[in-house]
């Protein structure tokens, strides 16, 4: 079989949220696109929590909808709270969050999946990649499944989430799978290694389902929606639906005792996982033994649906034995009596070493092939979809004989992700947070559509509509911020008005000022942002065009990087081993921080 035969340009292998992500946009941009997933019902599944956003990860679904993604989209039409979280603090990390209806988020992506032209959903398990050439330097034709049939195709985007060789986790008990109750993708990792492609493994987990009707609210403290609700799609003009409350309630003492009492029959203490599970978000077994100290830990109470009877307990993700979990569970408040559903497990998985994955996310050592989400070594819906969308446009655009999106930490989320993944080389599951992102003021969630306008136009998924719509806002708030500088009260601007740290764009004058231009909540914000963070956006910006400018910044052959003092042993090690050339190449250096390319510049005198 070769690249001339092919019957696809493109094709995915999984259907989870970076799969969907990947396939829908390389459709989109006119390539024969195939999918191929063990269960198509399963496409766009919610394997964890019913959220979608949060901190850092709601600036990730902002940018994937500002350049034509599905994420945004469907989480409106799935969901049943929305929240904009952290409001008490700057806009920087202002970030919104969604509760979902699990079944009606996956029904949403199901059907746009099925339903996108120039997308063929192929049911059937991969199991071997079928490539010309010898392992370093072979060349993606096609894949192979696990019936026999073989797919010819030009480019492939591995998208397989927690299903390579998945293996799950409860107690004692060990069982294949990627979710429970589904099968692993147990063949494709023997493959990829013969492709000389290095794997690691990660462990991620869940918690108990418990019925709601079991579950006594009146003893929790509920946590509402905002009204009115913000979209998360910049295409949502407004949303309209009742939502649902979240309960709060926490562990306790006796929670810990029952959990201590049982560590040593959970697989995590008991050595039978070996891979390493997410930093920042435990087991509650896990932060009982590492923080014996914290006499209570919180629990989110989310709805699964909006006529769901199952909670989803966001806080006690466990792998140990089911009637351990029935036990700790009724210690805590309001949960006395609660009935679980499904117990929960953690599952191991593999995915490819990071320091194999390029910027354009495909992998080192086999042409054509691009890789998205916990393959790549990140944990979160958000992450993978983000991965995902890039992974397949830049998969068509190397069928087009396009260069890759050209993404960068200074303009995006979605380049602070890609760009901690290659050159950090994380050991952990990776995870988003504003505090990863050094121009995070510039990179706020209510500008994404407005500072990825120009890429959306290159990646050209988003039509004429969506660029009148941006290009409107534009001007809406340019005529604002004009308007603010123009109008005089008490001696002084509105702009300077708005400027004093105790008012914000609700004080009467301002709120006149503004009414007339109609602005929507997100615009509000984003004109209070400008006013009040002015000299410091400017600084940032600043900053990047001097980064951007020293990216080919040379570096002499015979740097001596002994000599650079705060310099960390692994940046030294590596500046000293791989002796880049340029700055760009030093920042991009697994090991080499943000930091670190500072200190070499101060040293070259830069």
């Amino acid at each position: 079989m070769t690249a001339g035969d092919a019957s696809f340009d493109v094709l995915v292998v999984g259907g989870g949220h970076a799969g969907a992500e990947a396939a829908l946009a390389a459709a989109r941009l006119g390539v024969r696109t195939a999918m191929a997933v063990l269960d198509p019902a399963a496409i766009g599944r919610m394997s964890c929590n019913p959220a979608i956003g949060g901190i850092g990860k709601g600036q990730l679904v902002r940018e994937i909808d500002a350049l034509g993604g599905e994420m945004g989209l469907v989480t409106d039409a799935a969901g049943i709270q929305f929240r904009m979280l952290n409001t008490s603090k700057g806009p920087a990390v202002r970030s919104p969050r969604a509760q979902c209806d699990r079944a009606l988020y996956n029904r949403e992506m199901v059907g746009r999946v099925l339903g996108q032209a120039g997308l063929t959903v192929i049911a059937g398990e991969v199991v071997d990649l079928l490539a010309d050439g010898a392992p370093g330097s072979a060349t993606v034709t096609g894949v192979r499944l696990a019936d026999g049939r073989e797919i010819a195709t030009r480019a492939v985007v591995l998208t397989t989430g927690t299903f390579l060789a998945g293996k799950l986790f409860a107690g004692e008990w060990t069982g294949a799978g990627g979710r429970i109750g589904e099968a692993p993708a147990s063949r494709l990792s023997a493959s990829l290694r013969a492709l000389g492609i290095a794997l690691g493994r990660h462990k991620t987990g869940t918690p108990p389902r418990l019925r709601r009707a079991s579950i006594d609210i009146s003893r929790l403290e509920p946590q509402h929606g905002d009204d009115p609700p913000r979209p998360f799609s910049f295409r949502t003009a407004r949303l309209d639906v009742a939502q649902e409350p979240c309960w709060l309630t926490r562990t306790n003492p006796a929670t810990h005792e029952a959990i201590r009492r049982h560590a040593d029959r959970s697989p995590l203490f008991s050595g039978r996982i070996v891979g390493t599970g997410p930093r920042y978000c435990p087991s509650v077994e896990d932060k009982v033994v590492r923080f014996p100290d914290q006499t209570a830990h919180l629990i989110f109470l989310e709805p699964e649906g909006r006529d769901s009877d199952e909670v989803y307990p966001n806080g006690i993700s466990t792998s140990l034995p089911a009637e351990v979990q029935e036990e700790f569970v009724r210690t805590i408040a309001g949960l006395e009596d609660a009935v679980i559903v499904r117990p929960g497990y953690a599952v191991e998985y593999d995915y490819v070493r990071t320091d194999q994955i390029r910027a354009d996310l495909s992998v080192a050592g086999v042409a054509r092939l691009w890789s998205a989400g916990q393959i790549n070594g990140t944990s979160g819906y958000e992450e993978a979809a983000g991965q995902g969308f890039v992974a397949g446009v830049n998969a068509a655009r190397a069928i087009r004989g396009r260069s890759p999106l050209a993404l960068d930490r200074a303009g995006s989320y979605l380049g602070v992700m890609i760009d901690d993944l290659c050159r950090v080389n994380p050991t952990e599951p990776y995870r988003m947070f504003t505090s990863r992102a050094e121009f995070r003021l510039m990179l706020r969630s209510d500008n994404a559509d407005r500072r990825l306008a120009s890429l959306a136009r290159e990646i050209g998924i988003l039509g004429p509509r969506d660029s009148e719509r941006v290009a409107a806002k534009e001007n809406r708030i340019a005529a604002a911020l004009a308007s603010l500088a123009a109008q005089r009260s008490d001696g002084q601007t509105l702009q300077e008005r708005l400027r004093r740290p105790e008012v914000d764009a609700s004080d009467p004058r301002i709120a006149t000022a503004l009414a007339v231009f109609a602005l929507a909540p997100d615009e509000r914000s984003e004109v209070e942002a400008e006013v009040k963070y002015e000299g410091y956006v400017a600084r940032q910006a600043r900053e990047v065009d001097r980064i951007r400018r020293l990216e080919g910044c040379a570096i002499p052959e015979d740097a001596d990087y002994a000599s650079v003092r705060g310099l960390s042993r692994e940046a030294r090690e590596r500046l000293v081993q791989r002796r880049p050339r340029t700055i760009g190449e030093a920042s991009r250096l697994p090991g080499v921080t943000p930091a670190d390319v500072q200190l070499v510049l101060a040293v070259l005198g830069r």
